[in-house]
Parts: structure tokens; C-alpha cells; sequence
């Protein structure tokens, strides 16, 4: 069964995440879960060392 996926009036996905600079441009679709989970866990751990110091 394939995903659904959430479309915007104009019929396009809208991304994550775009980002212009320059010459550059980064558009992230979607962000995995486990990234999210890593990102949250290692920003607990760090605040949790900054308020103990």
C-alpha cells in the first residue's frame, strides 16, 4: 500500500526545507524519524551536561 502524502491547492508537495544561498539550493523533502530522534537525544544530553556544570 503506498504512502499517502499530504498535497498542497497547487497539486505539489511542499518540501521540509528549502534553503537558498547563492549559487546553492537545498530543498529537503521529508526528515526521518530517526533523525529526529537522534537530533532531540544529543540536544537533551548536551543541555543536560550545561546545566549540571
Amino acid at each position: 500500500m503506498p504512502k499517502s502524502t499530504v498535497m498542497s491547492e497547487s497539486g505539489k508537495q511542499q518540501p521540509f526545507l528549502e534553503l537558498r544561498i547563492g549559487g546553492v539550493h537545498l530543498t529537503i523533502q521529508r526528515v526521518p524519524g530517526w533523525v529526529i530522534g537522534l537530533v532531540t537525544t544529543i540536544l537533551g544530553a548536551a543541555l543536560t551536561w550545561w546545566t549540571q556544570q
